[in-house]
């Protein structure tokens, strides 16, 4: 009960914010004129935007399910897609999307899926999505460097910074057992200097966690093809995100501006906004766009532009996800199974 009442929570602090960006953006505007805009788009290219979020969703479940089939986890596609979903639902309503793996974890403990498995395939795509991403984002910086103006430039600095240290750490995590115990044993000497209580018993979970970790490292490490599969997935996963801006901007029958430029200033714009601390990064997201796309869409067409953009590659979803959620939950067994941590690990494709 008190993790749905904080879930409510959490969905009422981002429509919240939700409405106070609208306002905020569109206090001055024509409303009406926006609407008329949006609804008159060419509705190919919306579908063609919608069916490219799906693949990206679809891209990472799949590389869900691939990895925990190589570690004797069987789990169908579509059970994968309504994991990634679920993650996306979570991280759409927490900080810097930090609900988003853990409430997916959750989640395939409760259908008896491994959580060790379940972090470390969670772990590895989220490496991947992170190399991809950061590379993206400095090459899409490079390439468009006259988009860089203003307070873009500290938010894109900020964006790669913190994006690189998340993934810097989590590959520690996963290769390094030295570095990770001595990482851990700076945690724990903390919590004995801050007098926790309960020191002994998170000393003893993270050693038996570390340990479980380890076995899925030198797993990993003997089969680095689940690495090299994994990224080359995430590649086409981020592409279809970034496309989305393209098929916004010829659903108002615009020409003159390549797939490429749209697609490496988008790489730029997720880059700028992905690690802030806001749910769904909603506020920055969208002032961003109508700063860095204004002269790609124009004046007249930016602000209905960010609207379709956001409503394909974020808002839809979000509701989406939501509904998926809920019935999720109404058709969850009751109590919480043990948790299946298998002893052999099953080789690769």
């Amino acid at each position: 009960m008190r993790n749905f009442k904080k879930t409510i929570k959490q969905i009422l602090f981002l429509l919240v914010l939700i409405t106070f960006t609208f306002w905020l953006i569109f206090r001055k505007q024509n409303f009406n004129e926006i609407y008329n805009i949006v609804i008159n788009a060419n509705v190919k290219f919306v579908i063609l935007g919608i069916i490219a979020m799906f693949l990206y969703f679809t891209a990472e479940a799949y590389n869900l399910r691939r990895i925990m089939k190589a570690f004797g986890e069987d789990m169908s596609l579509l059970k994968a897609i309504k994991f990634t979903l679920i993650g996306f639902f979570f991280s759409s309503i927490t900080p810097a999307a930090t609900g988003g793996q853990p409430m997916e974890i959750y989640y395939m403990y409760k259908e008896k899926y491994s959580s060790t498995y379940g972090m470390t395939a969670l772990l590895i795509q989220f490496c991947c999505f992170q190399c991809v991403t950061i590379l993206a984002g400095i090459a899409g910086a490079i390439i468009n460097s006259s988009y860089i103006q203003g307070n873009i430039f500290y938010l894109l600095l900020i964006g790669i910074t913190f994006n690189s240290i998340a993934l810097i750490g989590t590959l520690i995590f996963l290769f390094s057992k030295r570095l990770t115990r001595f990482l851990l044993n700076i945690a724990i000497k903390l919590l004995q200097i801050l007098r926790y209580k309960k020191v002994d018993t998170v000393k003893e979970k993270l050693e038996k966690a570390l340990e479980k970790y380890n076995d899925c490292s030198d797993f990993i490490k003997k089969h680095k093809s689940i690495f090299v599969k994994s990224f080359l997935v995430v590649c086409f996963q981020v592409l279809m995100y970034y496309s989305i801006s393209y098929f916004v901007y010829k659903s108002f029958n615009l020409s003159g501006v390549s797939a490429f430029n749209i697609i490496t200033v988008q790489a730029l714009l997720y880059s700028t906004v992905s690690s802030l601390p806001l749910p769904g990064a909603v506020g920055v997201s969208e002032s961003a766009f109508l700063k860095i796309f204004a002269n790609i869409f124009g004046l007249n067409l930016i602000n209905s532009a960010m609207i379709l953009n956001r409503g394909i590659n974020f808002y839809l979803y979000v509701i989406i996800s939501t509904i998926v959620v809920i019935v999720n939950i109404l058709f969850m067994k009751k109590g919480m199974p043990k948790p299946s941590f298998n002893e052999n690990m099953k080789e690769t494709d």
